[in-house]
């Protein structure tokens, strides 16, 4: 079998001259480093064995939104999607995610164990297929932070100590939280806090404190080149984009782990689908999380995976040959201080908050 490669936005996706099942199949993801990741774990073995075309689209930030107007048009032109838990709650909830029996649409652990007992708790919807842990934190220019260099989350809200341009997700996701716990509130306490108008009031007015000194961020490339070009003192991040920057790009730029906040990622399958492309993306999606694709995905990038059979698995870098597990965010050195998302509050409340948070930001 003949594969080639495109480049499609900055992923580079395999394809092949023959396909079995669904010709074709679209998996929307995060682009960069990420879907790099996936490319070298999932795609090319996938499509070495198969022959399937693999399409790659980067809008996995837009997932709800489109699929929502794709449903409403009937018109579901995505095959899989890469999604954070939250989202796929919601997508779940509004009945434009399949249902997933993951003990008999998924692989089994290499020594039998049932796909709901290895991914445990990670399972936060029936919908929903985990992938990875993974972290978004901060990351800041060794060059730039001066003699003292942070070591609290709420330094990014110290603009005397750290003067400079700081990067933030446009979105009330992790902001809201650190805003509030930089204000004083206890960290069990921050979702308690936002789920009340006072709560937000309050973690507007701290971010209001800031607002003049932010680049926003849609894309997940986007702080590591801020930060590469010196645009940024400081800005949040994947884990997986800072340690390419930092690791393998070789920038002069350190982690700050300080409330760094864990999240899930996974897949999902649209409704919507034709009865050859839903078979062929529950393929897709059984091969890619079994155990081994998991383990293989962190050779490329530092996100834990969501198996516990794949966790003994991982090893060192691909091309470096560095021991991967002290660059997780799950290493002891760096999960001193963590938030642990709340998948249920924001599948709740997103949209609320989101729409208030865009409106806060065009003020």
């Amino acid at each position: 079998m003949k594969i080639k490669t495109i480049m499609l936005g900055t992923a580079a996706i395999a394809m092949s001259a023959t396909a079995t099942l669904a010709e074709d199949m679209t998996i929307v993801s995060w682009g960069g480093a990420y879907s790099a990741s996936q490319l070298q774990a999932y795609d090319v073995p996938y499509s070495a064995n198969t022959g399937v075309n693999i399409i790659h689209d980067e809008s996995s930030s837009e997932a709800v939104a489109k699929l929502r107007a794709m449903n409403e048009a009937g018109n579901v032109t995505w095959d899989v999607v890469d999604v954070v838990a939250a989202d796929a709650m919601r997508l779940c909830d509004e009945g434009l995610a399949e249902v997933i029996d993951h003990d008999t649409q998924l692989a089994d652990a290499p020594d039998g164990t049932k796909a709901t007992v290895d991914f445990g708790d990670l399972i936060v919807s029936e919908c929903f297929i985990p992938q990875i842990v993974y972290s978004t934190t901060f990351g800041y220019r060794n060059d730039l932070v001066g003699a003292t260099a942070p070591t609290s989350v709420c330094s990014v809200f110290d603009t005397a100590a750290y003067p400079g341009k700081r990067a933030l997700q446009k979105s009330p996701l992790n902001n809201m939280e650190w805003a509030l716990m930089c204000d004083g509130v206890a960290k069990s306490d921050v979702f308690d806090v936002l789920a009340t108008d006072e709560g937000q009031s309050r973690a507007f007015a701290k971010l209001d404190t800031i607002k003049g000194d932010v680049i926003w961020w849609n894309a997940g490339a986007d702080t590591p080149q801020l930060l590469a070009d010196g645009e940024v003192i400081m800005g949040s991040a994947y884990n997986g984009r800072l340690f390419s920057l930092i690791v393998e790009q070789k920038q002069d730029v350190s982690m700050l782990w300080d409330a760094q906040v864990y999240d899930l990622d996974g897949w999902i399958i649209p409704t919507g689908l034709s009865d050859e492309r839903k078979a062929r993306a529950l393929d897709y999606v059984k091969f890619a999380t079994d155990t081994q694709r998991l383990a293989d995905q962190s050779k490329y990038i530092s996100y834990g995976p969501a198996r516990a059979s794949s966790a003994p698995l991982v090893d060192k870098h691909a091309t470096l040959g560095i021991d991967m597990a002290p660059h997780m965010p799950t290493d002891p050195n760096n999960n001193k201080n963590t938030l642990l998302t709340n998948y249920s509050f924001w599948a709740d409340y997103k949209d609320d908050i989101d729409a208030k948070f865009q409106a806060w930001l065009i003020k």
